[in-house]
């Protein structure tokens, strides 16, 4: 369409060879995705506007995004001008137009990993911090935890430690006493630097011995790189020690691929329905396979003006593939169904379409994460007798649970046990 209108067109399949295009042949105008590996959309528009051979380079973010977040985040960015998908052609032209009117134009694979094996007791799961949001301590919240999210996996020897929320104090403090004195060895894995998700890594005590190593994986946000996110939070006068102040080994790793190993595991990474630059993680083991997506927001499509039908959301329709036959699905599921006609957009998932994607996909076993703030024990098992009478009514063999502190999941040739 746009060579038709005598556009000259260079394609670029991410990010990163979008950025090599752009030096090559200076472009009047860049189109641009948000959520891209290697290089994501906040990246291209913040290195455009640091090169001053493209000062002239207008910039053009086209996503199926609508997050108000997002859009100040990408104008905050560099971007001068932000589309939703699905779009009209005759809404791109006239875009076009109001960036440059008048005008007539003249990456490596990385080899998957063997499933890592798992020696002894099979691969575990274990629940640090299940809140979302902010942590909600007290009576009401006793038996399923008011700590905000982190998630422990062991796989052998290997431990895996997804998100940094305020649970991971526990964490860090258990395997001190466990480890008595050795070296600690493990990774976190960050899905989104919001700060329910990073918070409690300023007090997770194996940071703060020089004899333990700890690689930190995760993506650059919308306005700063991960390693900046982390040390914002620990600048004074916030919080008493700086990051390069830590003696523990630590090494922060920016992701660019989709697919990765941490240590002996493999992982896959899959863009999520939530503000910023959010990730799910799904983690393969001999075991089984562990998906952990704890910021969701589950898209019901969209209805076309045409003809009346549900068109359903690309977005989602990835997800779908993510999750599909996984034997444990850690997910975002923090509204009813009635609550989330009231959070529409803000990028959490209701429990009720949960069940149905899970459902749908042949998940082995639901876990409900992310729980909300004002909802208390009660609440959280009303919630949960709900959706396993949604899965009861389907005659569905899915397992459904709500995540709680404490609750540890074993993992043995696809069969899951939890306690």
């Amino acid at each position: 369409m746009l060579r038709r209108a005598q556009w000259d067109v260079y394609e670029a399949g991410d990010g990163e060879e979008g950025l090599e295009l752009a030096m090559k042949h200076r472009p009047d105008v860049i189109l641009c995705d948000l959520l891209m590996p290697r290089v994501n959309g906040y990246q291209v528009c913040r290195a455009v506007r640091e090169r001053i051979e493209l000062r002239h380079t207008k910039i053009l973010v086209v996503t199926g995004r609508d997050y108000t977040a997002d859009r100040k985040s990408a104008e905050e960015a560099g971007a001068d001008g932000y589309l939703v998908k699905p779009l009209e052609a005759s809404q791109l032209m006239s875009a076009l137009d109001k960036l440059m009117p008048g005008h007539a134009g003249a990456a490596p694979v990385v080899p998957a990993a063997a499933p890592a094996k798992s020696e002894g007791p099979g691969t575990r799961v274990k629940f640090w911090g299940v809140r979302g949001s902010i942590p909600s301590p007290g009576n009401g919240t006793v038996h399923f935890g008011g700590n905000t999210s982190c998630v422990e996996v062991r796989v052998g020897e290997q431990i895996v430690v997804l998100d940094a929320g305020s649970g991971i104090r526990g964490l860090g403090n258990a395997l001190v006493e466990e480890f008595r004195g050795k070296p600690i060895e493990l990774t976190l894995l960050l899905t989104h630097t919001h700060w329910d998700h990073i918070q409690g890594f300023p007090f997770f005590v194996p940071a703060y011995d020089s004899r333990n190593r700890i690689n930190i994986y995760g993506y650059e946000g919308a306005l700063s790189g991960l390693r900046t996110a982390l040390e914002g939070q620990m600048e004074s006068p916030y919080f008493p020690v700086s990051l390069d102040e830590l003696p523990g080994n630590l090494r922060i790793h920016e992701l660019r691929e989709m697919e990765f190993t941490a240590g002996a595991v493999q992982v896959e990474a899959c863009f999520t329905n939530h503000p910023g630059v959010c990730v799910a993680y799904k983690l393969r083991t001999s075991d089984g396979v562990v998906v952990y997506m704890p910021d969701n927001e589950t898209k019901r499509g969209t209805v076309n003006v045409v003809n009346g039908q549900v068109v359903p959301d690309p977005a989602d329709e990835k997800l779908k593939d993510f999750i599909r036959g996984v034997d444990v699905l850690i997910m975002d599921s923090q509204y009813t169904a009635e609550e989330y006609q009231t959070h529409l957009n803000w990028g959490h998932g209701c429990i009720d379409d949960v069940v149905r994607m899970a459902m749908e996909n042949d998940v082995k076993r639901l876990y409900a994460f992310h729980h909300d703030p004002a909802h208390d024990d009660r609440f959280i098992s009303g919630m949960l007798m709900h959706a396993r009478q949604i899965a009861e009514r389907a005659a569905s063999p899915l397992v459904i649970e709500a995540a709680r502190e404490g609750q540890e999941i074993t993992l043995r040739a696809g069969v899951a046990a939890a306690r």
